[in-house]
């Protein structure tokens, strides 16, 4: 065999140990450590904004969104909400207006689902009555689903 396509075996007996860490300033370091007391102490002590009820992230706002998860389309395990049917809720005193697309205009439950979403959002309590505006434009398209319902239909 050539020298340059030599295989060179070392064996070593010992090793000398790495040196080891040293902190400097013993002293000072748990000051640098510990949290400054006031840092948090502001954003602690503020309350969150008063929220009204029907405004997004208000209590009857919250409770239409469920009742519209609540509602599967029957082709497709997965709820109307999550699915990307629901393009907007509108809540003004007590009245609630969504509006509202299914996945094709040939959809079966073309004429059923918009009344489904109407007397369930109807039902929820403090609403006073619910309007369902089913549109068109823009078309349903699967960019409209959430990543939950994506990972339900192995999309994900």
């Amino acid at each position: 065999m050539s020298e340059d396509r030599m295989i060179k075996i070392e064996e070593v007996a010992s090793v000398e140990a790495p040196p080891k860490a040293r902190v400097e300033d013993v002293e000072t370091a748990p000051e640098k450590l510990e949290r400054k007391r006031d840092y948090l102490e502001g954003f602690l002590a503020a309350k969150p904004a008063a929220v009204e009820p029907g405004a997004v992230g208000g209590d009857l706002y919250e409770a239409v969104i469920n009742a519209l998860k609540d509602i599967y389309d029957p082709e497709i395990p997965v709820n109307i909400y999550d699915l990307g049917l629901i393009y907007n809720v509108e809540i003004d005193e007590g009245h609630v207006m969504v509006t509202m697309t299914l996945t094709t205009p040939h959809c079966p439950v073309a004429e059923s689902m918009p009344a489904e979403v109407e007397l369930r959002v109807g039902a929820v309590p403090g609403v006073g009555d619910a309007e369902v505006n089913l549109v068109w434009d823009p078309p349903w398209s699967p960019q409209n689903m959430s990543d939950e319902a994506r990972l339900e239909l192995g999309m994900l």
